[in-house]
């Protein structure tokens, strides 16, 4: 099974794998996760990105801050053994980012999560679901299969369709892992927030701040300075 997995992984970009994790510690988490947040919280990023970016996340790192029940999860077993046959022996944790879109957000813009110059130089991302993904109100993870050999991310408008995308919606207990160059994006949301947990790695030699710079279809952005690094137009 972990072999068909990761051959799929390997020509897509991306592998969708629901109920991988226990219902009841997932609704653990998601308590923490709206203890946290509430249902209203102030944007953590500045009007230029806001606007340019297309995207409206409100991130969280619990590990940063010592809550254990998400460190438990990012020792969970099976899903590191996974990781170890995509990346390699001497992979690295970034540790755990959770996102939250409010509700009547504009999700998440196509992106690279980090600049695919270097094919070899990429993060994955390893994403936890904690309630379901209902279509309905939406906060899909659009992702077109095999663009994480495509190259960079083409300019264009951040929400429209590309050809061959595909539509995914993960449920409470869903693992999704998905190549740091692969083209993707969320689906604006609706009337209830939307959230989902990111316990990023990187293969051994992959430097630590490789997301530093995502990759827009308007911009390339530095998170750590909060600056444009490049414009994108056609």
């Amino acid at each position: 099974m972990i072999g068909e997995w990761v051959l799929q992984f390997r020509e897509q970009g991306y592998l969708l794998l629901d109920d991988f994790f226990d219902g009841d510690q997932m609704d653990h988490l998601h308590f923490e996760i709206f203890d946290h947040f509430g249902y209203d919280p102030d944007h953590f990023h500045n009007d230029e990105f806001l606007d340019k970016a297309a995207t409206e996340v409100i991130p969280w790192f619990p590990m940063q801050e010592g809550v254990a029940s998400f460190k438990r999860l990012s020792q969970h077993a099976t899903l590191n053994f996974l990781t170890q046959a995509l990346l390699g022996k001497g992979w690295q944790s970034l540790g755990c980012m959770v996102m939250f879109s409010k509700a009547q957000s504009r999700g998440q813009a196509w992106h690279q999560d980090c600049p695919p110059d270097e094919p070899p130089v990429y993060n994955l991302n390893r994403l936890v679901y904690t309630q379901d993904v209902d279509p309905a109100n939406g906060g899909q993870v659009v992702v077109v299969p095999g663009s994480h050999t495509f190259g960079l991310l083409p300019v264009g408008d951040g929400h429209e369709a590309l050809p061959n995308q595909v539509i995914l919606a993960p449920r409470k207990g869903s693992l999704l892992l998905l190549h740091g160059h692969a083209w993707h994006r969320v689906t604006p949301v609706g009337d209830r927030p939307r959230v989902s947990t990111n316990f990023r790695a990187v293969p051994e030699q992959v430097p630590l701040d490789v997301t530093d710079i995502c990759v827009y279809r308007t911009m390339r952005y530095q998170f750590s300075t909060n600056q444009v690094v490049q414009e994108r137009v056609s």
